[in-house]
């Protein structure tokens, strides 16, 4: 019978990631991952808050990447397949749980990116006086970003649209 083990997990992480290199010189990280789920009760009508806590363990060049640029809080998202793990806890008890090794860890913004971000753009705000200064002029810049390129055939006045390369990524299907 034909099996398939794949996991997508996005969250925020619960603390620092534990890093550690292995006598055999390859290096690993652990991340504690969080991730929410928000839903009504039907029977009380209340909002109800379900939070899944999982290890997510990284090895190689992303475990020295993650263990660089990520902390508590960090929101990330995290691709690879689920393990089962089982020890023997200090009193002699059987122990288990579930765990993430991850194919690919993505970075996403977290507090203090954003913090960055802001204030570089307040920088930049500073220096550049052609920026909208209302939010009619604003809605007109985002229309004029968020929309395709286009060209305009003066004779016939039909709009003609410029291809472009479409996005390439490395996905393993």
């Amino acid at each position: 019978m034909a099996s398939y083990n794949r996991v997508i997990m996005m969250g925020n992480l619960t603390k620092d990631p534990d890093y550690k290199q292995l006598t055999s010189g390859q290096t690993v990280c652990r991340l504690g991952l969080a991730s929410n789920r928000q839903f009504k009760n039907r029977q009380t009508g209340s909002m109800v808050q379900e939070v899944c806590f999982v290890d997510v363990d990284i090895w190689g060049p992303q475990a020295d990447s993650c263990n660089q640029y990520l902390q508590k809080g960090s929101a990330v998202l995290v691709e690879g397949r689920l393990k089962f793990d089982t020890w023997q806890d200090n009193d002699g008890n059987k122990r288990s749980k579930h765990a993430i090794v991850a194919d690919r860890v993505t970075f996403l913004s977290s507090a203090n990116s954003v913090s960055e971000e802001s204030s570089s753009q307040q920088n930049n705000s500073q220096s550049n006086n052609n920026e909208p200064k209302s939010v009619s002029q604003l809605q007109e810049a985002v229309k004029a970003v968020s929309s395709p390129k286009q060209e305009t055939a003066a004779s016939s006045g039909e709009v003609k649209f410029k291809d472009e390369k479409p996005f390439e990524d490395d996905l393993p299907f």
